[in-house]
């Protein structure tokens, strides 16, 4: 007697797998390709033209950002004197010995609705096991600088 040969199931292919097969990555944007060159040319220039970088890459953004960060960056400078202005990407950034501990992001750069203040892994922001590390601006009125600068400062601690 012959054996029988169990019958073939219709097995499906898992969504990751056929997911993983039919994307391909598309490379960067611009955007970002652009802001990887600038970090290579950061990396590269005097720390000591960290002022006149962050002011340059400030005057060049369009409005409503350069105000927005005009405004965060004096905000910073008086909230934490200790931190050293730099450029980081691209973006106004500011370091505490040589490790970037928070960031603006402009809404232009990469086409976003809102510009972003980030923080690093290097800043002081734990609380638990879960807390905040970027948050989106709009705008910088009278009720945002006193949570911005009390952020920068436990940051900095």
């Amino acid at each position: 007697m012959a054996e029988r040969k169990p019958a073939k199931k219709d097995t499906q292919k898992s969504a990751r797998r056929t997911t993983a097969i039919n994307k391909k990555f598309k490379g960067f944007t611009d955007e970002e390709r652009a802001a990887m060159k600038e970090r290579v040319q950061e990396l590269k220039a005097d720390t000591a033209e960290g002022e006149s970088a962050v002011l340059a890459k400030i005057a060049a953004m369009p409005e409503p950002d350069r105000a927005l960060a005009k405004r965060l960056h004096a905000i910073v400078k008086a909230s934490a004197p200790a931190l050293s202005p730099t450029t980081w990407y691209g973006m106004p950034a500011y370091a505490k010995d040589g490790k970037v501990v928070c960031y603006f992001q402009n809404a232009q750069k990469f086409k976003s609705r809102y510009a972003t203040l980030g923080f690093s892994d290097k800043a002081n922001l734990d609380e638990g096991a879960l807390w905040p590390v970027a948050f989106a601006l709009k705008g910088l009125t009278a009720t945002e600088a006193p949570r911005i600068s009390a952020l920068v400062r436990k940051a900095v601690s």
